[in-house]
């Protein structure tokens, strides 16, 4: 945040060429602090509910204690997400309560745990091999105040398993479902459910699953109406827009 720009957004309120709402609005936007291979938004709890989260992969780990340590003076709550156990190891040196997430590849400190959501998000995989990325999108919601429910293996290849939780995903307010191969059980849960389903496709399966891409395309193509479909292994994507969501 530079003080030249707060300045002029102060000047112009000032003169009556801008409202109190407006210069709050635009003062919000200044909220980041440039460390060079960075730009740290601090102002992304305000404008977004949670604050910026940390993409490890293709970060070096200097770089990512660095944007770490800025981020946890000002947040509760921060996530690295995509990293390994050797960043890990360097944070856990300079936060003693960061917590290593292994299946998901998720570095998260939770000092705040005010519950924020108004129900349960259920989260759901279609076999165990797609628990990785239902994990990043469990402990993504956890992280924004969500009560999570995880039911884990529920694939379509044994429809009597999902169908055994339906009292569960009835009861969620929003219900992520992620699933590899042709990415069909979002579109069985649809069908149970009467709220928001998120699917998950995963880069799980044989050669003509195409890394994920069979899944993506049958998720997009569900004849469930309350189906909505994120990117391949997007679990955080899936779980921040569960969360927001939920607090609606």
């Amino acid at each position: 945040m530079k003080s030249e720009d707060i300045r002029s957004i102060l000047d112009a309120l000032a003169a009556g060429n801008l409202t109190a709402d407006a210069a709050t609005e635009r003062i919000k936007g200044l909220s980041y602090e440039d460390v060079g291979y960075a730009k740290i938004d601090h102002g992304r709890a305000e404008r977004q509910g949670f604050p910026e989260v940390i993409f490890g992969q293709g970060k070096t780990k200097e770089q990512v204690v660095g944007i770490f340590e800025r981020l946890i003076e000002r947040s509760p709550n921060v996530l690295v997400t995509r990293t390994n156990a050797e960043v890990f190891g360097e944070i856990r040196n300079i936060i003693t309560d960061a917590e290593w997430h292994e299946s998901a590849g998720i570095i998260r400190v939770m000092r705040d745990r005010t519950e924020r959501g108004r129900g349960d998000i259920a989260i759901v995989t279609a076999g165990t091999s797609d628990i990785p990325v239902a994990e990043e999108a469990a402990l993504t919601a956890e992280a924004m105040g969500n009560r999570v429910v995880r039911i884990w293996d529920a694939g379509v290849a044994g429809i009597h398993r999902i169908i055994s939780q339906r009292e569960i995903l009835q009861s969620a307010r929003v219900v992520i479902v992620a699933a590899g191969m042709e990415g069909a059980l979002p579109s069985v849960v649809g069908g149970l459910v009467s709220v928001p389903v998120i699917g998950v496709p995963t880069s799980i399966g044989y050669g003509a699953s195409f890394g994920g891409i069979a899944a993506l395309l049958g998720m997009l193509n569900s004849c469930s109406s309350n189906v909505t479909v994120v990117n391949i292994d997007n679990g955080f994507g899936a779980g921040f827009t569960a969360s927001l969501i939920n607090r609606t």
